[in-house]
């Protein structure tokens, strides 16, 4: 009981801090606990261990650390310009040292002709390097200031630093802390995982991430917390998929009936791809296993996922349940309910349409078709889950770029029958094998890697903002051919921070460029009220309008087949996934269509690669790789919009060979003793339930 008392004590009992600086450390980095300070762990070090010539000391990038005499010392300046300056040389030069503060007590320790160790950050100043507040250090002796051969740098806030707490001060709490006669850090991995993979044990791994003795105890330290850290994540999410399987009983769909054959036999008008049959034999084998489904569709822009979520849709009604389809914003929902009603024309099956924006005669039609269980579909927004939404009997749920939702909006679904409903996530965005692992780790997997026969690859081009009107002609003719344009900008407004081409300018641009009425140029944006948007779309769907001035608003779920060309203005201010999600908006159609990225000349590394991958490729994975290796991970599971990973020490990108051993480890741990009851499993049993105390169980919900 005392070892975990002692990580939990609170903050403020730890010398140094005290109940000011407590409060600060709890709303700025969210340590209340002496557990959660040592948690806290260095994004960098700071090597001791080597001494520079002075004549190799040329840039201001990094610390450095001299040893050499003193040549000369000066006060110069007057009162709050005064400053102490101080020579110090070795056999290959000089370099000047520098103290705006301390003056008196510096003055005191440095003599003409004594030798030290310095230590600092090199800074430029009239044209020649010095160092500003350098450590002394007396060779042979201890240091004055200085006392590791790997400083740890710790990350800081402004308000922190103002209460002393900088990379320095968090570094001295942090070494009270680990010097406390009561410190112990608990055991959480098992003997026998310990000796076969040759891990340090868990205290020694966390004085060595603090304050390592050498290189080689840091790197056993980190590879000690980098495994714990990815095998909990993955031991929890297959405990959590392995209790849903056995436990979470689900609804048995046992047939296949005239809705599905109807459909597929009458319908269809073209040959399902092999994976789409292959997703779809998938699904089906959950949905007739007794237990609730959990599956995550993943398929590139036009690979057909609507199609096969509508045909599994198909298969609850014909076990007499409903299913609905839930989509984060209403022109998604909006265009998944016309693709879907399309495709059903002639079939006798309802649907319906529900989002903010829908009138409340039409909200009390369609609550008293899902009550009275004549509305078969029903699909929507976020309004999908009000509480005056009640199904009869619902069970199949689809939801559509689930990202974009928070995780207890989607338990609300749930609550809306006494069985937990089969679940189908689809995604547009595909997802690297590494991130899959984590923020999926606990759904079965479906992949729609092929693409519908005839369809051409986006052929995408950059061009540079001041060679922009050749690109101006190719529209011209492209719309000369029939074919329809859509132009993207990246605001609506013109912001004061970012020196960026608008909307509402662009609009007036494009109008000039390509006059009335030779031309009919439409616009959509966000803050445009729904009708507004619909009437905008709906005329370029029927090719009223040639050129569609746009945000990202038609990032996903616009289908205009028509539409050829994607220009997008001002590319490098788009992350990658949105320039490809926007690219999916053309060559849905049999036409060759183009992607145009118009950008300045002056890039920065990250966006010429982003840039450099669309113009390379068209494969989603290809670019979702690229695009995890250049933003990272983020936070990617939990009650956040996106979820709670918020990895404090691995990375997922550069750690993969470590999270796939512990993903294979976790997996044959849960295989063999899945409710870790043996006494060799007791310490994980022990540690995932603090875990849980922590944070809430989502693994139901996807």
């Amino acid at each position: 009981m005392m070892q975990a008392t002692f990580l939990e004590t609170p903050i403020e009992y730890l010398k140094g801090v005290g109940p000011a600086r407590a409060e600060i450390l709890g709303k700025e980095l969210q340590i209340r606990t002496f557990g959660e300070l040592l948690s806290l762990f260095p994004f960098r070090y700071i090597d001791r261990s080597k001494i520079f010539p002075v004549a190799e000391v040329k840039d201001d990038t990094a610390y450095v650390q001299i040893r050499g005499k003193i040549t000369s010392v000066e006060t110069l300046g007057k009162l709050h310009a005064k400053r102490l300056v101080a020579t110090l040389a070795d056999d290959t030069g000089e370099i000047e040292l520098v103290w705006f503060a301390g003056i008196k007590w510096v003055e005191s320790k440095i003599k003409i002709g004594a030798e030290f160790i310095v230590f600092g950050k090199p800074s430029w100043f009239n044209g020649h390097l010095n160092i500003a507040h350098p450590e002394l250090e007396i060779p042979g002796e201890q240091p004055v200031l200085v006392s590791d051969t790997f400083r740890p740098l710790y990350s800081s806030t402004e308000k922190l630093k103002s209460k002393g707490l900088d990379s320095r001060g968090l570094s001295r709490l942090m070494r009270t802390l680990v010097q406390s006669d009561r410190f112990f850090v608990p055991e959480t991995l098992t003997p026998s995982i310990l000796d076969n993979l040759r891990l340090m044990n868990r205290q020694e791994a966390f004085l060595n991430i603090h304050f390592p003795s050498s290189h080689e105890m840091l790197q056993k330290a980190q590879a000690r917390l980098k495994f714990e850290e990815l095998f909990y994540i993955q031991l929890r999410l297959l405990k959590q998929k392995f209790n849903r399987t056995r436990k979470q009983s689900g609804h048995t769909f046992s047939k296949v009936g005239h809705y599905l054959n109807d459909f597929y036999h009458h319908y269809l008008s073209f040959e399902l791809t092999n994976a789409q049959k292959r997703v779809i034999k998938e699904i089906r084998g959950d949905l007739g296993s007794g237990k609730q489904m959990n599956r995550l569709l993943q398929g590139d822009v036009g690979s057909g996922k609507t199609l096969v979520a509508l045909m599994t849709m198909l298969i609850a009604l014909d076990n007499n349940f409903q299913a609905c389809m839930m989509a984060p914003t209403e022109i998604l929902a909006f265009q998944h309910y016309s693709t879907i009603t399309k495709m059903l024309s002639g079939l006798d099956v309802k649907v319906e349409l529900l989002t903010g924006s829908t009138k409340p005669a039409k909200r009390k039609e369609i609550a008293g078709g899902l009550t009275d269980g004549t509305l078969h579909i029903l699909i929507g927004t976020h309004a999908l889950i009000e509480e005056n939404v009640q199904f009869r009997n619902l069970g199949f749920v689809v939801i559509d770029e689930q990202h974009r939702f928070g995780v207890a909006q989607r338990a609300r679904l749930w609550e809306k029958n006494p069985v937990t409903p089969h679940v189908l996530v689809m995604t547009a965005t595909p997802i690297p094998r590494t991130l899959a692992m984590t923020l999926y780790g606990d759904l079965d997997n479906s992949v729609i890697d092929e693409m519908p026969p005839g369809r051409k690859p986006v052929i995408t081009k950059h061009v540079f903002d001041a060679k922009i009107d050749p690109v101006f002609e190719f529209i011209r003719k492209q719309v000369g051919l029939g074919t329809q344009v859509y132009i993207v900008f990246p605001l609506i407004q013109e912001s004061e921070t970012l020196d960026l081409k608008n909307l509402m300018e662009g609009y007036e641009s494009v109008k000039t460029i390509f006059p009335s009425p030779q031309y009919h140029i439409g616009m959509v944006h966000g803050k445009m009220k729904q009708q507004e948007k619909d009437k905008a779309m709906e005329r370029f769907l029927k090719k009223e309008t040639q050129i569609l001035v746009a945000t990202t608003v038609i990032e996903v779920g616009v289908d205009i087949p028509n539409a050829s060309v994607m220009v997008i203005e001002n590319a490098e201010r788009f992350g990658l996934s949105q320039l490809h999600q926007l690219r999916g908006r053309v060559g849905r159609g049999a036409d060759q269509s183009y992607c145009i990225l118009v950008t300045g000349y002056k890039l920065t590394t990250e966006a010429k690669k982003r840039i450099e991958t669309m113009v390379a490729t068209n494969d989603g994975f290809i670019i979702a790789e690229t695009d995890l290796r250049l933003r990272g991970p983020g936070d990617v599971e939990g009650t956040q919009q996106s979820g709670i990973l918020n990895l404090k020490i691995a990375d997922i990108i550069r750690d993969e060979k470590i999270l796939k051993y512990a993903r294979n480890l976790a997996t044959d741990i849960i295989h063999d003793d899945p409710d870790l009851i043996s006494e060799n499993n007791a310490v994980l049993s022990r540690h995932l339930k603090i875990m849980n105390k922590y944070s809430e169980n989502w693994g139901l919900i996807s």
